[in-house]
């Protein structure tokens, strides 16, 4: 079904869109359209995840590729397992925060490199609808291997605590107990449901809707933890709590990380352009590059690359380090967040209230039936700020600034709208808003 080739992966409900007929013919187009010799492959918890690999393992194999089982694992350690293997490329089966009934792939090239929508996804599409993979001239085989071990090296080789942090973690009954398994032992870790269990009984694996953090506040307000972290479904998002049981926002939690990473030396560091201008300002405040980027991984991670970048954070919960071959890592995240807890002896609330200075919309969608003649309203509308168009447009004015972008799967503008008091804020939101739902 073409409809399962999305922007940024294969996606789609198991098993009326996504079944092992269609795992399997994806796996010989992926190994046809990168010429692959090696192939990585992981999965995550959810029952279905099981029969879709071994159908994408037949695939790959009898498409001539070697491939490399990593069984199950959380998405930053499938991409650790592709640079570390010297792949030349990976699959982690998952369908991240969707629902139980959904599977997908996320897919890479060598060294993580990711394949999008621009850049291989459709490609493959067109591949597996024609069946145009050729005649392989060898079966390839099957290994496993388990890079448990070499993931929690690399991440404690970046450990620098002083102490234990109590921290409460929320797994979702997902991969996070994955991803942080080669640490938990330096953290007195309060467990919430960390019971693999691809249903998802206790809450959606979504970290981006905040109510499923609830439980997760209330159990560090509830215990005096440090702070918190609650996981998505594939561990490549993590949303953190601090120790008053208030969650921090994503992008301002990529503002302590620079800390952080800066600490140790000047560096450029990215900054997704729906960020508060009070990441910028942290950035540049502690000796860093501050780089705007536009948004989704395929973009960051290429821009990362194009300019040296040493770390990126993004609205929604990702975070990237290039340590990580210049992907996600939440182990990372959160080994670093308890380094500044460490260093600076300070409490993670006293650590975000100085970011707190600004009053954001937050991202609110709206559906419209055309989305140009409204951007290109806005365009004539707010041309007197400081316009640009690095992904949809974005106007900055001295106390306030507004993106507006196009979702790249659905008729939805999406708009965020920062000002340097409430008051501003709303008044400008219900502007654009007035204009964007007319």
């Amino acid at each position: 079904m073409a409809g399962i080739y999305k922007a940024y992966d294969i996606r789609g409900i198991y098993p009326t869109e996504l079944d092992e007929a269609t795992a399997e013919k994806i796996g010989r187009a992926f190994v046809h359209f990168l010429k692959a010799r090696k192939v990585v492959v992981g999965r995550d918890m959810r029952p279905h995840s099981t029969p879709i690999f071994a159908a994408l393992a037949k695939g790959i194999t009898e498409q001539g590729a070697d491939l490399i089982d990593l069984g199950m694992c959380s998405t930053p350690m499938s991409y650790h397992a592709n640079g570390l293997l010297k792949a030349d490329g990976s699959i982690i089966i998952t369908a991240s925060h969707n629902p139980a009934e959904w599977n997908g792939f996320k897919l890479c090239r060598e060294n993580a490199i990711p394949i999008g929508g621009n850049t291989g996804i459709q490609e493959i599409r067109d591949i597996v609808e024609i069946c145009g993979w050729g005649v392989p001239e060898r079966v390839g085989s099957v290994t496993q291997y388990d890079v448990s071990a070499e993931y929690g090296k690399f991440l404690r080789d970046h450990a620098r605590m002083n102490r234990k942090l109590r921290v409460v973690v929320d797994y979702a009954n997902a991969m996070g107990s994955f991803e942080i398994a080669g640490i938990e032992d330096l953290f007195d870790i309060i467990p919430m449901y960390k019971e693999l269990d691809g249903t998802f009984p206790n809450h959606e694996a979504n970290p981006l809707k905040l109510d499923t953090l609830a439980a997760l506040c209330a159990k560090v307000s509830e215990t005096g933890a440090d702070f918190g972290a609650g996981f998505d479904g594939d561990a490549d998002r993590c949303g953190f709590v601090d120790n008053e049981g208030n969650i921090i926002p994503m992008d301002l939690f990529g503002a302590l990380i620079a800390q952080d990473i800066l600490a140790s030396g000047p560096a450029t560091i990215l900054y997704d352009l729906r960020s508060s201008r009070a990441v910028k300002e942290c950035i540049e405040q502690n000796g860093g590059k501050a780089v705007m980027s536009r948004v989704g991984h395929a973009f960051i991670k290429a821009q990362m690359r194009e300019h040296d970048a040493v770390f990126a954070g993004e609205l929604s919960g990702h975070y990237y380090f290039r340590e990580n071959y210049t992907a996600e890592s939440q182990g990372l995240a959160f080994i670093m967040l308890a380094n500044l807890l460490c260093k600076t002896s300070r409490s993670a609330s006293e650590l975000v209230r100085p970011l707190r200075k600004y009053c954001s919309s937050g991202e609110i969608n709206s559906k419209v039936p055309d989305v140009a003649p409204i951007l290109d309203e806005l365009k004539n509308r707010y041309s007197d700020g400081n316009m640009y168009e690095l992904d949809g447009i974005s106007s900055e004015y001295d106390d306030w600034w507004f993106n507006v972008r196009a979702s790249n799967t659905e008729p939805l503008l999406r708009l965020i709208v920062e000002a340097n008091d409430r008051q501003t804020m709303e008044a400008k939101r219900d502007e654009l808003l007035a204009i964007i739902r007319k």
